[in-house]
């Protein structure tokens, strides 16, 4: 297996890294961009573009921002409204595997910016049905989060004729490289399939031996062109045109409207995705037993390109955490109802076979260890960016509500949020 020489990526990502003469991949290329882009003059195209779409009658909001408990919700609407006056209509998708830590920052954040916001519930028991399908055909618990973060923002859009969706960063410029930042790429309903969606649209879930209907998939299922067209729905991603930080952009959160960040069972990155029981552990070991990789990964090979953290240094965080075991799986077989074996099962045959073998005792382990750090020095040295900070910590915020055992997940939230 083939490794960036800068970050920590494979070549194996699914979204088709690739790696030039030097041996970078296009992630890193990518992300140099951050460095010597002029970000004043992008974020004045970014005010243009908004005051195209400023609703000057006052008889309509301006823009719609897609936001959950979590991310980078509290910094684009802090953006959004704070900094370039817009008036935006928050919508969230809710995924079912809420954490009380979640369900708290979607209350912080509509009341600290005095937001309306609206809510996507879909009965759990279609939720769980199609988790089940989406377990079995792709070896995903979470395409039924990732295909509603990414259709409701959409479906309200064409509902209520606003035109401009705003999104943070896009996973193809921020990752691999996919595009460059002065592409400045927008939403699409391609890439939402190809890449969020691993290839499925919702109506492709409908089937007899699933038990899937048409009327199952309503909430999932994407505008058509001609009710895109009718109403001129443009999605753009914040990223192209401010320079993305999801670390730095946290912390000012914390500081400035009481963000609340945890510990994650499987990255160091106490700010991403706090309010899932699921992401950052039942999610991202399927995306291990997949891959051969998962979030600390990701984040790790960000701080590096971000130069706060040394190729070395994310190795060893790497090993510390790739092998650990989801803490939640229980909850998470509990509530859709299936055993520990079953699942096992289902997810194994989603196993990328040229990563991973059995042993003699029939357990999967990964072939060569699947891990960087084989190089030769003189070729990672020369790859090599200086660090601008000396150490990469992650705040622990204080829990307020200390006392509060968070062991289930939380489907509907309180409307108000206690200091």
């Amino acid at each position: 297996m083939r490794f960036c020489k800068r970050c920590l990526y494979p070549e194996n990502h699914p979204l088709n890294i690739t790696f030039d003469e030097e041996g970078i991949c296009s992630g890193c290329r990518v992300h140099e961009e951050k460095d010597y882009l002029d970000w004043k003059p992008r974020g004045e195209k970014l005010r243009k573009i908004l005051e195209e779409y400023r609703n000057k009658s006052g008889n309509n909001y301006d823009c719609i921002i897609p936001v959950s408990g979590a991310r980078d919700s509290h910094f684009i609407v802090h953006t959004i409204k704070n900094v370039y006056g817009m008036n935006p209509l928050l919508v969230t998708y809710n995924k079912q595997y809420n954490t009380d830590f979640g369900i708290r920052n979607l209350a912080n954040l509509r009341i600290k910016f005095d937001c309306d916001i609206m809510t996507q519930t879909i009965n759990p028991e279609t939720v769980k049905k199609i988790t089940l399908a989406s377990i079995r055909r792709m070896g995903s618990i979470y395409w039924h989060c990732l295909a509603g973060q990414t259709v409701y923002p959409v479906q309200v859009a064409v509902k209520f004729k606003i035109p401009l969706i705003i999104w943070g960063a896009h996973q193809g410029v921020d990752q691999v490289g996919m595009f460059s930042h002065l592409d400045e790429v927008e939403m699409t309903r391609k890439y939402r399939k190809e890449h969020d969606l691993m290839g499925y649209e919702a109506e492709d879930l409908i089937n007899d031996f699933d038990e899937i209907t048409e009327n199952d998939i309503i909430g999932y299922k994407y505008p058509d062109d001609k009710e895109l067209e009718r109403v001129g729905v443009r999605g753009i991603y914040l990223n192209n045109y401010i320079r993305w930080d999801s670390k730095a952009q946290h912390e000012k959160m914390i500081r400035e409207f009481e963000y609340e960040s945890n510990y994650q069972t499987r990255t160091f990155d106490t700010y991403n995705d706090v309010d899932c029981f699921n992401y950052s552990d039942v999610h991202d070991y399927i995306k291990y037993c997949k891959h051969g990789y998962g979030k600390v990964t990701d984040h790790a090979s960000r701080e590096i390109r971000l130069r706060r953290m040394t190729r070395e240094e994310g190795i060893e965080l790497v090993k510390k955490y790739r092998n650990i075991e989801p803490k939640n799986l229980k909850l998470f077989l509990d509530w859709i109802g299936i055993t520990e074996n079953s699942f096992r099962f289902l997810i194994d045959q989603h196993r990328n076979k040229d990563i991973w073998e059995r042993d003699e005792n029939w357990n999967w382990k990964l072939k060569n260890d699947n891990l960087p750090g084989n190089e030769p020095k003189e070729e990672i040295d020369n790859a090599r960016l200086s660090l601008v900070e000396d150490k990469c910590e992650f705040e622990i915020t204080p829990n307020k509500r200390p006392n509060y055992k968070d062991d289930n997940y939380i489907l509907i939230g309180k409307g108000y949020y206690e200091d």
